[in-house]
C-alpha cells in the first residue's frame, strides 16, 4: 500500500503566528500516528517561517520514540542542499532526506531539479547523505525530464524520485487528466527503469489522490500537507486521516 506522510509545515506556520506554541507541532504530530499515517514531513527553512531547528530536533525523538508501538513510522525532512542543511541531516539522520531546488526566499517547493545542469551539487549532496545512511529522494519534475538529466541520475547514489504533482493537479480540477497523466507515465517509468522507486506530492488532496494512484500505482508514498490541513479544518484531523488510509487500502485491494 502506498504510505502517506503527513507534511506539518502549516501547523508550524499557525503555531508561529502567534509565538507561542499552539497548536502544539509535537502533539500533533504524535496524533497524526496515532490516528495511523505512517510518517512525518517536514521542510526546515533557514528563516524557520515554519518548523525551526528546534521542532526537527523534537520530532525526530518522537519518531524514535514511537517505534515502541509502531516500527514502520518514518521521518521524511526535506530541503535545499545547503551545507547548513546537510549538516543538520548529519545531525538528525532522517529515515529519508527528499532534495529540493528551491533556495530560502521562495515560497514553497514550485519545480523539480534539472538534474544535469546541477549534477555537482547533487552528486556530493547524495553522497553525503548515502554515507550517512540515509535514503534519498529528488523532487523531480515529469514535464522537465530529460535523457541528460536520466543519465545524471544513474551516476547518484539516490534510490528515489519524489514527482511533482502540480501539474497533475491543476490537470485533475481542469479535466484535461489524460494528457498528463501520459506524461507522468512516461516519467515514471524511465525512473523505474533506472531502478529508481517513486514518491509523489504537491497539492495532492482526496479528490485527485485516487486517479494519480490508479495511474501509478507503484508510487511508494505521498507527502501531503497543505491540502490535507484544511481538510482536517473542516472534517477534524483523526476523520481526514481515516480517509485517506481508507482510500490508500482500498486502492491496494
Amino acid at each position: 500500500m502506498t504510505q502517506l506522510s503527513v507534511n506539518v509545515n502549516k501547523l508550524a506556520t499557525l503555531r508561529n503566528a502567534r509565538g507561542k506554541n499552539s497548536p502544539n507541532v509535537e502533539r500533533m504530530a504524535q496524533d497524526i500516528l496515532d490516528y495511523g499515517a505512517h510518517g512525518i514531513t517536514i521542510h526546515p527553512r533557514p528563516d524557520g517561517r515554519h518548523i525551526r531547528l528546534r521542532d526537527v530536533h523534537i520530532l525526530k525523538g518522537l519518531i524514535v520514540d514511537y517505534r515502541q508501538k509502531r516500527s514502520s513510522v518514518e521521518l521524511n525532512i526535506e530541503g535545499y542542499p545547503s551545507p547548513e542543511f546537510l549538516q543538520l541531516m548529519l545531525e538528525v539522520s532522517p529515515d529519508q532526506c527528499t532534495l529540493v531546488p528551491d533556495p530560502p526566499d521562495v515560497l514553497t517547493s514550485n519545480a523539480g531539479w534539472s538534474v544535469a545542469a546541477q549534477r555537482d551539487l547533487l552528486q556530493s549532496a547524495s553522497q553525503t547523505l548515502h554515507e550517512a545512511g540515509v535514503r534519498i529522494s529528488l523532487f523531480i519534475d515529469p514535464y522537465n525530464l530529460n535523457d541528460l538529466d536520466l543519465k545524471a541520475l544513474q551516476s547518484l547514489p539516490v534510490q528515489r524520485a519524489e514527482l511533482y504533482t502540480e501539474a497533475y493537479a491543476e490537470a485533475h480540477s481542469s479535466g484535461l487528466l489524460e494528457p498528463t497523466l501520459k506524461a507522468y507515465r512516461q516519467a515514471a517509468d524511465q525512473l523505474l527503469a533506472r531502478g529508481l522507486e517513486l514518491n509523489a506530492g504537491h497539492d495532492l488532496n482526496q479528490k485527485n489522490l485516487a486517479a494519480l494512484l490508479k495511474a501509478l500505482p507503484e508510487i511508494r508514498e505521498v507527502s501531503i500537507g497543505h491540502a490535507l490541513v484544511c481538510e482536517a479544518l473542516e472534517e477534524g484531523m483523526q476523520t481526514t486521516i481515516k480517509n485517506y488510509l481508507n482510500l490508500l487500502s482500498s486502492l491496494r485491494a
